[in-house]
């Protein structure tokens, strides 16, 4: 993989021109897209800039978030040609920091369940994960040293674990949402890839402005509270060894480590995520699904035919419960500083036809909390597990830094 924090020191050394950084990547592209399939399109031609933090960095950028360079098609084909007249402000925050938009990256259709074609770097008859396919697939093959997605249940955060790269679903609304495909208000939240943690916090640091956000080159250890989500289900082996494996390795580093078990109403509020993402998914796809229902994708269709009878009161009392639910866990960040939990219920499952099982990570998207995915193990058939380091809302950088203080204690 390509390392962002690499490629910047390189530059800002003159070891290495923007230009030339640039060229990597597409020719990286060129070597390995016909076969991963991570792009929707890209441009051979793309030019560095010649300023800003991010200066050399070639950028991947989800099909659903607007770019007036590029079509945006969202994997629909009710939006194919669909060419927006303006980068949404999450590419412009990246063009301002002197990054160039090489192209754009595979989406299931709207962001929802019906998959791509695009292929798991580590194992082509393994998913990549979804919705964010193309973005993590991209950077895990090396070809780009960051890209954008979004997420809404788990689509940065299990599409990094089965990749094998790191990834972060920022605070909600840390990063706008303006000009990206709406699936649900409440809970979408646009997201960073790259190689390894400190290069996704470098990208978020020069897009946000936020230079507290970089990870300091001496990390103190954290208080870990692990969270098994007995709730969601018991995980594959592979993920509980993943969840163990990076909880022994930082405690070994000098973190403080112990199990928490979480109350009863964050429990609640995972059970009623789903309420809250489709009631408002009936609304934000309203002209799609009530005006072009037969080109609808069919996986996504037929989740809005099954909630088609969810009531305002429904969706109001899971509210009650989402909000319930924030304040018992900013409580819990009293206790610890960060909790570290499973990304996926283990490796990247057999064949394209799903995309995996979001059921980690839903929980963490409802509550609006930073989520850092650091790969964690390799299983069988070479395919990568990772875990979520998580702060409370608003603690991005404390969230970035336990995480990188996990990623380098499994090194040791």
């Amino acid at each position: 993989m390509i390392s962002l924090a690499d490629l910047q020191a390189r530059i800002e050394q003159g070891a290495l021109s923007p230009e030339a950084a640039i060229g990597q990547s597409l020719e990286a592209i060129d070597a390995q897209e016909k076969t991963i399939g991570a792009f929707v399109r890209h441009d051979a031609k793309a030019r560095a800039q010649d300023a800003g933090p991010l200066r050399g960095i070639a950028v991947g950028i989800k099909d659903i978030i607007d770019t007036a360079g590029f079509p945006t098609e969202m994997g629909a084909a009710i939006y194919r040609g669909h060419q927006p007249r303006a980068d949404a402000p999450v590419v412009m925050a990246l063009k301002q920091a002197g990054a160039t938009i090489v192209g754009k990256t595979t989406t299931t259709a709207f962001a929802a369940n019906d998959p791509t074609a695009t292929l798991n770097p580590h194992n082509h008859a393994h998913t990549p994960g979804g919705s964010s396919s193309g973005s993590a697939a991209a950077v895990a093959a090396g070809m780009i040293p960051l890209a954008l997605g979004t997420q809404t249940g788990g689509s940065v955060i299990r599409p990094a674990s089965f990749c094998g790269v790191a990834a972060i679903k920022p605070s909600y609304r840390l990063l706008p949402t303006v000009g990206v495909k709406c699936f649900s208000w409440t809970l979408d939240t646009v997201g960073l890839f790259g190689a390894g943690v400190r290069d996704v916090a470098l990208g978020l640091a020069a897009m946000t402005r936020r230079p507290e956000l970089v990870v300091p080159s001496e990390v103190a250890a954290p208080r870990i509270g692990v969270v098994t989500q007995a709730f969601a289900g018991a995980p594959e082996l592979s993920g509980a060894e993943a969840l163990q494996k990076a909880a022994r390795a930082a405690e070994r580093a000098g973190a403080t480590v112990r199990e928490l078990a979480m109350p009863e109403v964050i429990a609640e509020a995972w059970r009623i995520h789903p309420v809250v993402q489709e009631f408002e998914a009936h609304q934000s796809f309203a002209w799609e699904y009530g005006q072009n229902y037969d080109a609808m994708p069919p996986l996504l269709r037929g989740r809005l035919d099954e909630s088609k009878g969810g009531t305002p009161a429904e969706y109001d009392a899971a509210m009650d419960v989402t909000l319930r639910a924030r304040q018992a866990l900013a409580a819990i960040f009293g206790e610890v500083d960060v909790l570290l939990t499973l990304s996926a219920p283990g490796a990247a499952p057999n064949g394209l036809a799903s995309t995996g099982d979001p059921r980690y990570n839903r929980l963490w998207t409802l509550m609006g909390v930073p989520c850092v995915n650091v790969p964690t193990l390799i299983a069988e058939g070479g395919l990568p597990v990772g875990v979520t380091v998580i702060a409370g809302f608003g603690s991005d950088a404390k969230a970035l830094a336990a995480a990188s203080f996990v990623e380098d204690a499994l090194t040791k």
